[in-house]
């Protein structure tokens, strides 16, 4: 009986697996039409309005700190709120997401974040504050692991890594949009402003993930096989109508792999079994390091500047201009993630924000920062488009979400350590030892992906 039941299983396992494998081949051999174009907008501005969030707190922490007279430390540490939230929610949605589906996950995080952003509007105290930003970070991290997912599973190996580089472009832009929103608000009607503005696009962006249709490739994966044709055959006709063709390419052919982790659904588990441990390692260590670093600077980087002797208002609009170079970094690293590689592009973006971000620290008059700034901000926009494309690629379809999910939790450590570290540094060391410490920690993460890191570009997530 029971070389029965294992026949059994093995035979189901087998039909999904050669089902998953099919579908592949469908979407891989699929043209870009723009049928892909408009889910990949939808999908990308969960991407614009979080960056937005992100990159607010830089210019609203000096404001906060001043209305609830805190110090250094307190603001580091509400600074660090959102970053709590995230770890819960990257970690959380993942998980949701490999169990229950791409789309229904995606479409609620909006929801989340909305009613946070006006909580934190209204937060009486700084305890309330940072309750809601854990809050409004929880649903802003649930969507960045999906939406990784889904542009992976939609769009072809071989633009991949453009696609994705693309999504983390709206980053720059979102960076910009606080900016001036901060510059235009802030001083007429205060720092809680902001907070609603950023709510008002919910509804719109929940209103238009309907739009984005559940992965096929999790569907067969998860033996959903009949709802994985449907949407399928879906995709298909919508292509075909946008070229106006009766037929298309042929399906390209897809190796399947002898592997448990696309046998099975893989658990969490396994991801520090076979040749998954090594990737989960490097992209946990890669996370961590870049984020502290990131994170650590940009989030003081208007007192930051304050304590060199700009003004807030100087301070908004040099960090808007320096924010500018980050358009043509994350070109940059779309162009050469497909051409040159994920790893190299990874290595190189993580040295030059580093070293740049030393060199700024140690600028001593305003052209120097102008010009170490633009170049950071160049560096660093291109490190994100490649940390993003990179990362989901590492892993099989049934735990893609969780695997980035979680690097991306363990990034929200680093994220929250940045700032942190940064308040108790200033005290002791000044602002160029909080430089140095960051600067390092970018270092140390491209030196992670030149020793662990393995290359994907160009290879179908189904062979890698």
């Amino acid at each position: 009986m029971a070389f029965l039941f294992a026949d059994l299983f093995e035979n189901v396992v087998s039909s999904r697996s050669m089902s998953a494998v099919k579908i592949a081949g469908r979407l891989e051999c699929l043209p870009i039409t723009s049928y892909q174009r408009i889910i990949f907008a939808v999908i990308a501005t969960a991407w614009f309005f979080d960056c937005i969030d992100c990159a607010m707190m830089t210019f609203l922490l000096s404001s906060i700190k001043s209305e609830f007279a805190l110090s250094a430390a307190q603001a580091g540490t509400l600074a660090s709120m959102s970053f709590i939230g995230m770890f819960i929610g990257a970690a959380a949605s993942g998980l949701l997401a490999d169990k229950f589906g791409r789309s229904v996950v995606f479409r609620w995080s909006i929801v989340i974040w909305g009613i946070a952003s006006l909580l934190c509007a209204m937060s009486p105290n700084l305890e309330a504050l940072m309750f809601f930003r854990v809050l409004l970070g929880i649903g802003m991290a649930m969507e960045l692991p999906i939406a990784q997912a889904l542009v992976c599973e939609f769009v072809p190996a071989k633009v991949r890594g453009k696609y994705i580089a693309f999504m983390e472009g709206t980053w720059p832009l979102g960076f910009m949009c606080a900016g001036l929103l901060a510059y235009t608000l802030l001083p007429v009607y205060g720092w809680r402003s902001l907070f609603i503005v950023e709510a008002i696009p919910c509804l719109f962006v929940l209103a238009i993930r309907r739009l984005v249709p559940e992965s096929p490739r999790w569907l067969a994966g998860v033996g959903k096989l009949e709802e994985a044709e449907a949407v399928m055959s879906e995709i298909e006709r919508r292509v075909k109508f946008a070229l106006k063709i009766e037929h298309l390419p042929a399906p390209q052919v897809v190796a399947e792999l002898d592997d448990m982790a696309i046998k099975h659904r893989v658990p969490l588990l396994q991801l520090f079994q076979g040749r998954y441990c090594k990737r989960t390692v490097m992209a946990w260590s890669l996370w961590l390091f870049a984020l502290l670093g990131y994170y650590g600077l940009t989030t003081w980087l208007g007192i930051l500047l304050e304590g060199k002797g700009y003004s807030i208002a100087k301070s908004t609009e040099y960090i808007i201009i320096i924010s500018s170079a980050g358009i043509p970094g994350f070109a940059t690293a779309a162009y050469l993630l497909d051409r040159w590689g994920r790893k190299p592009t990874m290595i190189l973006f993580l040295l030059g924000g580093g070293i740049s971000a030393y060199l700024y620290g140690n600028a001593v008059n305003l052209n120097l920062m102008i010009a170490f700034g633009l170049i950071m901000q160049f560096f660093m926009f291109g490190m994100w488009s490649a940390l993003y494309a990179y990362t989901p690629e590492l892993f099989p379809t049934g735990v893609r979400a969780t695997a980035a999910g979680l690097a991306s939790a363990i990034g929200r450590i680093g994220a929250m350590l940045g700032p942190f570290l940064v308040g108790v540094l200033l005290p002791i060391s000044g602002i160029n030892g909080a430089f140095i410490l960051l600067a390092g920690s970018l270092i140390v993460a491209a030196l992670t992906v030149a020793i662990l890191g393995e290359e994907t570009r160009g290879r179908i997530l189904e062979e890698i």
